[in-house]
């Protein structure tokens, strides 16, 4: 029987006894659900399931800056309501192992899929000797769980394609995009593209965007003329494009949900930051681009869980499922404060949905953090920045001005190297405390489900 550290024991009794003095103070302020909550949060143990909520793009600022907007300064969102919470860095490394000290999401994703840190842009292989790396999705399948990954981006953009795909570079979509991975072919006896790979895995729910790349045809192989989605039929997938079709799919059968071209259409939209700022407004909190068939981050989630459950019910083993809110990064390299607010809400509305599983099903490991950091800095009123700007009204009714200025004016602004928020409920949480390395949650996911 494994059994916890001393290290990791001496650190969960204080934090029981730190955690439980916080409650008392910010009961009120939403800091934590319950002294019941957050003492159970410690304790460590299996967990039947485990649900990873990845905010791409979302560092502290960007939490801020939704949470100013939607709920107020003193207010608190979902994702702030974890009864235990830390901080990991996110480096990536070069190819001899030294830091590169901006990650991208494929390096960052590929840190906790795998363990192993690698060079930007590669998918869960080694930093030198691109070889593919076991992940936490195909182990857990290995050992009779359920999986699954719902995604407000293209399905095999790098958070996603992180845990069911191993190529060189992350342009290698789809079967018409692989000239950066030519060992990574069918032809060359490689896996494929990242679309193809998903479906080989037979993960049991994939839902997003990213209808183009299955919609390619494949060059070579036992499926060479068909496309990928073909091939997915072929493998058994139901295959969904709407909230109808979501909603109508069944446990049993695994679920592809492709769900636009590209990637989902975001929540919300308003002006666009720019230089010398703007006036203040409101943001659009309904995007005209966005079809009403289109079903939220939330309602994925909610049916992810729902198919999930039911695949595993009588089978003793649970699920493990990856959430990620996608666009918060997407806007904020857009400089879109209204888009990137828009789906950092509603990524928090996915968060709510995790938590409240999880209150049903103590034995539910559930953790947010963030792949990376991002541009967007709240900044005075009377500020100036040099780059791009913007002020918003709050649903406070105070003005509060963001500021973009990673890159020139014109170019897509750029992640930043900072550490950023890790927090968790469940079974082993007690170890996203204090400051961790990204490759640590690997770790963490592993040991909660008794990987082998």
């Amino acid at each position: 029987m494994h059994r916890p550290s001393r290290r990791h024991l001496t650190i969960a009794t204080a934090a029981v006894t730190a955690t439980a003095a916080a409650v008392a103070v910010t009961a009120a302020a939403g800091a934590s659900d319950s002294k019941t909550q957050a003492e159970n949060a410690i304790k460590g143990g299996k967990a039947k399931n485990v649900i990873l909520l990845i905010g791409d793009g979302m560092g502290d600022s960007e939490i801020t800056l939704a949470r100013d907007y939607t709920v107020g300064a003193n207010g608190r969102l979902n994702m702030d309501k974890f009864p235990l919470t830390g901080a990991y860095t996110t480096y990536a490394v070069h190819a001899d192992g030294t830091p590169d000290y901006v990650t991208d999401s494929a390096a960052s994703g590929t840190g906790w899929a795998t363990g192993v840190k690698t060079v930007n842009g590669r998918i869960s292989k080694t930093p030198d000797t691109d070889k593919a790396v076991p992940t936490i999705l195909e182990q857990a399948q290995k050992n009779g769980y359920a999986t699954g990954s719902v995604t407000t981006s293209e399905l095999t953009d790098a958070t996603p394609a992180v845990l069911a795909s191993h190529v060189t570079d992350r342009s290698c979509q789809g079967p018409a995009d692989m000239a950066k991975c030519p060992t990574d072919t069918i032809a060359k006896g490689g896996p494929g593209s990242i679309a193809e790979q998903s479906v080989s895995h037979k993960v049991d729910v994939l839902i997003g965007g990213g209808k183009q790349r299955f919609d390619q045809k494949i060059t070579d192989g036992a499926y060479k003329g068909q496309t990928v989605t073909e091939q997915a039929q072929k493998l058994g997938y139901q295959v969904v494009t709407d909230s109808a079709g979501l909603k109508s799919a069944k446990a049993g059968k695994p679920v592809l949900g492709l769900l636009s071209s590209g990637n989902v259409p975001t929540e919300w939209t308003g002006k666009a930051a720019a230089v010398g700022g703007t006036g203040p407004q409101r943001c659009v909190t309904s995007n005209p681009n966005r079809p009403s068939t289109t079903p939220s981050l939330a309602d994925s989630a909610t049916k992810a869980i729902d198919l999930l459950e039911a695949k595993q019910k009588g089978s003793g083993k649970g699920f493990f499922l990856q959430i990620e809110g996608a666009s918060i990064d997407k806007q904020d390299h857009a400089a879109d404060p209204c888009g990137q607010i828009g789906e950092t809400a509603a990524f928090d509305r996915a968060v709510k949905v995790a938590r409240d599983y999880a209150a049903k099903h103590p034995d539910t490991l559930v953790v947010t953090t963030a792949d990376h950091g991002h541009t967007s800095q709240i900044v005075p009123l009377e500020a100036t920045p040099p780059g791009l700007s913007s002020t918003l009204v709050t649903d406070e009714g105070q003005q509060l001005k963001v500021n973009y200025s990673t890159n020139t004016p014109g170019q897509s602004q750029e992640h930043t190297g900072t550490q950023v928020r890790i927090a968790a409920q469940g079974p082993l949480a007690y170890r996203v405390l204090g400051v961790t390395n990204q490759t640590d949650l690997f770790g963490t996911l592993r040991e909660a489900l008794r990987l082998r």
